[in-house]
């Protein structure tokens, strides 16, 4: 085997390993049926227990993927021992990298796009719109791409950015999972604390 066509396998190896454990994040709930109760992406999402479930959802799908991945990698192991040794390697590599991204959640790296206290956020919010302390008469309270507000005052409810929520994207299945695969799910703009810190002192 030349160079040139192992470089190849391994190439397609490792592609074929980054696509398939985000295959579940980019396909099942883009379908028609699973949005009918959300308006079309980019719009703000109205907070309900639709939302939260579907923040739920996310979350697990997530975290399929992990398990998902675990299929390249036993593939690329045999690969390597009894096949095509240069696409196992690459098979290997790709989804071994995938799980140590995922693992790395566990020792202090950055928290997946969606978690159980997100969707904790948003129930409490939704709650807090009901009570007597609201910020006017009728609050409707909506995900935004940075924020949570209120889309009668816009009042802001929450600094709290919205990752993608699995509606087909308005930039097509290509563009809009080539979108995905960059961000990998999360908010494409975010703020780390010092930042949000120096805007509310601006505000202010």
């Amino acid at each position: 085997m030349s160079f040139t066509s192992s470089i190849m396998y391994f190439f397609a190896g490792f592609i074929i390993a980054f696509l398939f454990p985000r295959i579940p994040i980019l396909m099942i709930t883009r379908g028609k049926g699973f949005n009918l109760v959300f308006p079309e992406h980019p719009a703000p999402v109205p907070l309900s227990p639709k939302l939260t479930q579907r923040v739920l959802h996310m979350r697990m799908i997530y975290w399929m993927g992990f398990i998902v991945s675990l299929v390249p990698l036993v593939f690329g192991l045999a690969s390597v021992k009894w096949g095509n040794a240069a696409f196992g390697f690459g098979l290997w590599i790709s989804s071994g990298w995938f799980i140590l991204s995922r693992l790395q959640t566990f020792i202090g790296g950055p928290k997946p796009p969606w978690t159980l206290d997100m969707a904790q956020q948003l129930q409490i919010i939704m709650d807090e719109t009901k009570s007597i302390q609201n910020c006017c008469s009728m609050p409707v309270a909506e995900w935004r791409v940075l924020t949570v507000s209120c889309a009668r005052c816009d009042a802001k409810l929450s600094d709290l950015p919205r990752p993608d929520l699995g509606r087909k994207r308005m930039d097509g299945f290509f563009l809009g999972g080539l979108r995905l695969l960059m961000t990998d799910g999360y908010p494409v703009i975010d703020y780390d604390d010092d930042s949000k810190n120096n805007i509310n002192d601006s505000e202010e």
